[in-house]
């Protein structure tokens, strides 16, 4: 893959004019509000291109920060592990909030798996400039963040100004056994309500085979009720509302909890023992995002399935009805407007989504289409998957409903306090709803929201 051309902080500035000199020039700003004359549209650090870059990575990311680091060997970095916000855990905004109090200590880059950080990180907070620096007021080259597919970073951004880089898309599609459809006669199914007549005959035909799990927070958030079109998490300005009521959502209550009690549904998370254990082989289909190619199917510790077993379909919709889908996660790289070393945040950045080894490492869909096209390619011609699977996921990637909000919480926190336990203890996800509604409301009026009844 070409190089990008990179424009380095150095080279943005005029000749003659030092960084320290922009520093001196821009302190009036007082290092808030993105309001200042650094043309990065921040108040940069002091640079020192000697100075360590810190890159937090979870897990699955730090081999890519490895790659990086040992291709890049005239670049200092320190890479430090932490749970990568997993679940919406909040631990991201946590720690850079103790780091704002102290005014030091910021890591430079910081990979999260949530898409919605952008929501706070943008903001000032107790008087130090927002953590995430703006990345196309002339710190990112404008050429670059062009190769990123359309929408990719519209989350990340606000009021025009693009605050993280999308690492990956995680559009949901209909992941399918060709070999069980095939060995019980069955069909793909194309809609929500081929799903759920698919579920009856399965658990009447097959008792103990299944298609999906909502055991997990974000099966239950985003690849269901989003991939139904459930206003249940939505923003407008300040204002967040939940609708339980909506007939979209409400039909999707409905199928999940016919096909919780059909069997076809199980509560055990997709990434547990039991699940693997029990059901490995007896998944006929389920939906599922884009990454799970990489995390579920061709895992050693997960599902591990033979090449020739699973293709990817088009997502599933309501019949009659908009044909869009769900998305979970697809996670985001942020630089810190803190960083002493600006030109080395720039050349980590633009590696972990465009070059060769972000390809090579990725489990799931690249947000960079360069790279996202060598990766479905590489899939496609590997042999492993069945089917069409090139073109699934990519009608999966320009099909996710926009209608899903992005405040600065996770509606996954809720869905794991309130359905997961519920439906362990027996009860219906309709009876839940009435809890789960207030609990999201709960948290949306903690983070300072306005509440639309």
């Amino acid at each position: 893959m070409a190089a990008q051309q990179r424009r380095s902080v150095t080279r943005l500035l005029t000749a003659g004019t030092t960084l320290a000199g922009l520093i001196a020039l821009t302190a009036c700003a007082g290092g808030g509000g993105g309001q200042t004359d650094s043309g990065l549209g921040f108040t940069p650090a002091e640079q020192d291109p000697d100075s360590t870059i810190t890159v937090w990575v979870d897990a699955a990311r730090e081999p890519i920060a490895k790659a990086f680091e040992e291709e890049n060997p005239d670049v200092p970095i320190s890479i430090e592990t932490y749970d990568g916000n997993a679940g919406g855990s909040g631990s991201f905004q946590t720690k850079i909030a103790l780091f704002d109090q102290s005014g030091e200590g910021w890591p430079d880059v910081v990979f999260s798996t949530q898409t919605n950080d952008a929501s706070w990180a943008a903001k000032e907070t107790n008087g130090a400039q927002a953590f995430a620096a703006p990345l196309n007021k002339g710190f990112l080259d404008d050429g670059f963040l062009d190769g990123f597919t359309a929408g990719a970073n519209d989350p990340m951004t606000v009021d025009d100004t693009v605050y993280g880089l999308r690492n990956d898309l995680a559009p949901v599609v209909l992941w399918y056994n060709q070999p069980l459809l095939d060995e019980f006669g069955y069909d793909i199914p194309q809609t929500w309500e081929d799903y759920q007549k698919l579920s009856d005959d399965l658990a009447a035909e097959h008792p103990g085979y299944i298609l999906g799990s909502i055991g997990d927070s974000f099966t239950g958030t985003y690849v269901y009720y989003w991939g139904a079109q459930a206003p249940i998490f939505q923003l407008d300005g300040n204002t967040f509302s939940s609708d339980f009521e909506d007939p979209h959502s409400v039909g999707m209550t409905d199928m999940l909890d016919h096909m919780i009690d059909n069997g076809t549904l199980v509560q055990d998370s997709v990434f547990s023992a039991t699940f693997v254990e029990k059901y490995a082989d007896k998944i006929v289909a389920i939906p599922g995002p884009a990454w799970y190619s990489g995390a579920i199917f061709q895992n050693p510790d997960n599902v591990n399935a033979p090449a020739g077993t699973f293709g990817a379909a088009d997502p599933l919709y309501w019949e009659g009805e908009d044909e869009v889908t769900g998305n979970v996660g697809g996670g985001v790289w942020y630089g810190s407007s803190h960083s002493k070393n600006l030109d080395a945040v720039e050349q980590f950045l633009e590696y972990v989504v465009s070059s060769e080894k972000a390809v090579e490492l990725a489990s799931g869909l690249p947000a960079y289409e360069e790279a996202a096209a060598s990766w479905l390619a590489t899939q496609a011609s590997s042999g492993y998957f069945v089917g069409d699977f090139e073109s699934a996921v990519a009608t999966a990637a320009s099909s996710v409903w926009s209608g899903w909000g992005f405040p600065s919480f996770s509606p996954e926190t809720a869905y794991a306090a309130v359905v997961v336990p519920g439906l362990a203890a027996g009860k219906s996800i309709a009876e839940l709803v009435p809890d789960w509604h207030t609990q999201i409301l709960n948290e949306a009026q903690v983070q300072g929201y306005e509440v639309a009844e």
